[in-house]
């Protein structure tokens, strides 16, 4: 029995995603697991229903826990606020309380300078992750603040240091920090807990980007000063943990920086 057993996360972009070694590729599965092993309901979602179903399998099959798989893609041209809507509502019905958000989910043109980015392209980036932040947000926030809950946004060093080929991701992430940072002012008098995570771990999406744009990989990832990059359960997917304990947080609006599994609040 974890300390979150009987609570409810909501957790953004958390399909099951493998490396080419066949460890895990996901920084959404790697918080999931961590969640699922402290005893967490969880409500996951994405755009890729079949991730979504393959963590859901393992997710409950390994720790006796209960997963809602609700797909959802928030982009330029779809109806936002009743897709995230739907994702609040169900979970409400499924567990009847929502005590962690989590958005983590975010999707760019990683690699492709600025003269060359296209409004598609700068759109998938501000829909998929800093527009996803705002409506789940929203919608979350009385549940939230009934649980007197957290909420855990993601955002990125391509905002903070201004990585090359990372214009519309570095929008993204660095709005997604302002807003929280707003948040955490705003929801303090209601006991919500509102921190950002800014992580550097070996995923599948990175993989990918290392394969295609192997110069802007080398220009904008440095190996971390600790000689590895976060692993997405143990480090990411634990310090998502902590950030959601009663008895250890952070305070409300400081931004995480995880680099090779070393923690620190700028």
């Amino acid at each position: 029995m974890g300390f979150l057993t009987g609570k409810t996360a909501i957790i953004t972009g958390a399909g099951r995603a493998v490396l080419s070694d066949g460890g895990c590729g996901s920084i959404g599965y790697g918080i999931a697991t961590a969640y699922a092993k402290e005893g967490a309901n969880l409500v996951i979602t994405g755009r890729n229903q079949k991730k979504l179903e393959d963590a859901k399998e393992e997710l409950e099959r390994l720790y006796h826990i209960k997963v809602l798989v609700v797909p959802a893609d928030i982009s330029a041209n779809a109806d936002n606020e009743a897709v995230v809507a739907n994702v609040v509502n169900k979970a409400i019905e499924e567990f009847g309380r929502i005590d962690v958000l989590i958005n983590n989910a975010q999707a760019s043109a990683s690699g492709v300078s600025l003269a060359e980015h296209t409004t598609d392209q700068f759109n998938l980036a501000i829909y998929s992750g800093l527009y996803s932040a705002f409506y789940y947000m929203k919608a979350c926030y009385p549940h939230l603040a009934k649980t007197k809950g957290s909420v855990i946004n993601f955002a990125s060093g391509a905002g903070l240091f201004g990585k090359y080929g990372q214009c519309s991701y570095a929008a993204a992430k660095e709005g997604i920090r302002g807003l929280s940072r707003v948040a955490a002012t705003e929801w303090g008098k209601d006991g919500i807990n509102v921190n950002v995570v800014c992580p550097l771990a070996w995923t599948a999406k990175l993989e990918e980007f290392a394969n295609a744009y192997p110069d802007a990989f080398k220009s904008n990832v440095e190996m971390p000063p600790m000689g590895h990059y976060g692993d997405a359960e143990k480090e990411i997917g634990r310090v998502c943990v902590q950030l959601a304990s009663p008895d250890f947080k952070f305070m409300s609006g400081e931004t995480i920086t995880l680099e090779g599994g070393l923690g620190q609040r700028p």
